[in-house]
């Protein structure tokens, strides 16, 4: 064929596409595995720091022997066998109607629509007992859906951490979930008290001289949606709808 013909030029183009198909279809089967491996990697390292757990320098799959992974129901409260720990992808559980329950608008503060039946939860045990335990959390804040996580201390009522490892929420403003400083602010806070969900960020500062200042969260500055958005999702995971059940099982030694 001539090189100028429009037979010619379609070739070469239709060649062209079919390698370069080819060759994109290649490497994502071949980068999988590293693509999931990597995935998983960084999913135990926001575990770890989320709990302050996390240390630089210090292999994380070396860390993350010391956290247990268990399947809880939701609904009793009580961990269970009935999905097994090392597949269940719970994000996708909650996608599906079998897997999951709509949720009312009243019982909805997070804007989450579902709620997977079974959670994965990480559990932290030393010789003298359960030392931590890291809840996974998610809701709507201003742009996105942020995915989280919060850790308790053995008391299961003060905040041994958060962290956000998944949301697009605006860079400076809602983006400030990410910050070190606010997120340090949340170590100590008192979860509950006298048995009653009391944390709560707020859309201002906290007045650390008045009685409750022990389960306020300063909002962040500019972002009154994100803040709303993260004041709801924790109250929610937290709450009777929530880890709630799991909470009272475990200080119980039902769970």
């Amino acid at each position: 064929m001539a090189n100028e013909s429009i037979a010619k030029t379609l070739t070469v183009a239709l060649t062209l596409c079919v390698v370069c198909a080819v060759v994109v279809s290649a490497a994502a089967v071949i980068l999988r595995p590293t693509q999931q491996a990597n995935k998983a990697l960084d999913l135990k390292t926001n575990i770890l720091a989320s709990a302050g757990l996390l240390q630089q320098g210090v292999d994380v799959e070396t860390q993350f022997e010391q956290i247990s992974v268990r399947i809880v129901d939701m609904d009793t409260g009580r961990f269970s066998d009935a999905v097994d720990a090392a597949t269940y992808d719970q994000r996708k559980a909650s996608k599906d109607p079998v897997m999951s329950k709509a949720l009312p608008p009243k019982q909805d503060p997070a804007k989450i629509k579902r709620r997977a039946k079974y959670a994965t939860v990480y559990l932290v045990e030393g010789s003298s007992g359960l030392e931590k335990v890291i809840l996974p959390i998610k809701g709507y804040g201003l742009w996105s859906t942020l995915y989280g996580f919060i850790a308790l201390e053995s008391d299961l009522e003060t905040v041994a951490g958060i962290g956000f490892y998944e949301h697009t929420e605006t860079p400076g403003l809602g983006g400030e979930v990410d910050n070190p400083k606010w997120k340090s602010s949340w170590i100590g806070k008192q979860a509950y008290n006298q048995g009653e969900l009391a944390i709560t960020v707020l859309k201002g500062k906290a007045d650390m001289s008045r009685a409750g200042s022990e389960s306020q969260i300063d909002g962040l500055a500019g972002a009154t949606l994100t803040t709303r958005g993260v004041d709801n999702l924790v109250r929610y995971w937290l709450g009777d709808q929530g880890f709630r059940p799991l909470i009272n099982s475990l200080k119980t030694g039902e769970a």
